[in-house]
């Protein structure tokens, strides 16, 4: 097995003996080290490879200036900022496999920068006494970062904390051996979903896309999967995308913690990326099906999917409000934007028989929707339902005619790849 190297990250002037009982455990189990100090008073009890200067000059400030600045986030903020830059460089040049952050609350807010400066597949752990909490904003995540509770180490070494440190250093050391990174050389179509017992375009589309040559990853509609495929959109990993379920788009606008963020349905646009739209479960609001409803929801049909999501069906007015947001978001696209209107329906749910059925409530929506629609987003109606083949057949020939006009192109690399195949250089 070759070596992998692990960069280690936290304020060495503190955490001196947790980073170091770290950095041992990784080597102990064959693994390479790199430190980096992003500390700002003090100084470790021995160098790092990248120092507290190094992390500040990179950022285009200085140690100096972050002590002057007199305020403990100001300087952790110049920290933060020379860190990410430091480590996109490094992991541009091959210098590590993976990284791992220490940290209590000033280390968690830096790590949430750091860890995003990374592409997919790249392990990045972060060890935090705030690991889970709410404080942690979720739309910093990276999309795969893991991350484990510090526990009991906020001074100090001791067994609790150890069994915390050694966890994470045996985790991201087998990440990164074990990790198999996005193929760089093959064009990624990014798609939004359900499951397929609401939503089944993705049964013929998925097959049909990868016989013309491309990749397709499905993300899950639920908050965090729109996150991570807004994230991919953002770096142009995706050469179109078939956003077919912006469910999250109607739970942020209506208070939902299973939310993408304020972002959901335009990072594609925004980058240019040719994206085919459809307003999948327009009508329903996703709720934490554990916790209370609001007040505001009391009066609503609802539909329960299991013990962590409940669904809340939106009234007229509301779903207004949601066709408003969706033109709103597409309006940003600078990228070709096809909107699918299927007549028929947008979930297995409201077809005709079943519970949700209302003909009259979704001619409402896509009048709404028609009616609000930018200059730059072509309209696609369509006869039938999201879920039959007269669908997946109107994407597919939208999507050929983009590649015979070379408007989807293959790629033959993405965000990151140039580095994605690389041993590491560091001994």
């Amino acid at each position: 097995m070759a070596d992998k190297t692990i960069l280690v990250i936290g304020t060495y002037d503190t955490k001196d003996d947790e980073l170091a009982f770290l950095a041992d455990v990784i080597r102990d189990q064959g693994g390479k080290v790199v430190t980096m100090d992003v500390s700002v008073l003090g100084d470790p009890s021995r160098p790092t490879d990248y120092s507290k200067h190094d992390v500040a000059q990179e950022g285009g400030s200085s140690i100096r200036a972050a002590i002057d600045s007199g305020d403990e986030n100001q300087a952790m903020q110049i920290m933060a900022r020379g860190a990410s830059l430091l480590v996109a460089r490094l992991y541009a040049q091959g210098a590590f496999d993976g990284l791992i952050v220490l940290g209590g609350t000033m280390g968690t807010d830096l790590a949430l920068d750091v860890t995003s400066v990374l592409p997919l597949g790249v392990p990045k752990y972060i060890v935090s006494t705030v690991a889970f909490s709410p404080l942690i904003d979720r739309t910093r995540l990276a999309a795969d970062t893991q991350m484990i509770l510090w526990a009991g180490g906020l001074y100090g070494l001791n067994s609790v904390c150890k069994a915390s440190l050694s966890q994470a250093a045996g985790a991201v050391l087998g990440a990164a051996r074990a990790v198999r990174l996005p193929d760089p050389d093959r064009p990624l179509i990014g798609m939004m979903s359900l499951g397929t017992s609401a939503l089944k375009y993705v049964i013929p589309l998925k097959p049909a896309l990868e016989a013309r040559g491309f990749e397709v990853a499905v993300f899950h509609a639920t908050g965090m999967g729109g996150q991570a495929f807004e994230n991919l959109a953002a770096q142009g990993a995706f050469a179109c995308v078939f956003d077919f379920c912006t469910q999250e788009l109607g739970n942020h606008i209506n208070g939902s913690s299973v939310s993408a963020g304020p972002a959901r349905l335009t990072a594609a646009g925004l980058n240019g990326t040719p994206q085919l739209v459809a307003p999948a479960c327009y009508e329903l609001v996703d709720m934490v099906g554990w916790d209370s409803l609001p007040e505001k929801w009391v009066d609503h049909p609802q539909r329960p999917h299991n013990r962590l999501l409940v669904s809340v069906v939106l009234n007229e007015e509301e779903r207004r409000d949601v066709a408003h947001a969706h033109a709103r978001q597409l309006s940003t696209a600078k990228g070709p934007t096809a909107l699918l209107l299927p007549r028929h329906g947008l979930g297995e749910w409201d077809r005709e028989g079943a519970d949700l059925h209302d003909p009259a409530g979704l001619a409402q929506f896509f009048n709404d929707l028609a009616a609000a629609l930018p200059d730059n987003v072509e309209a696609h109606w369509i006869d039938g339902h999201i879920n039959d083949a007269v669908f997946a057949d109107k994407a597919l020939e939208i999507f050929d005619a983009w590649c015979a006009a070379g408007t989807v192109t293959p790629q033959s690399r993405r965000p990151g790849s140039s580095s994605a195949s690389r041993s590491s250089s560091v001994s």
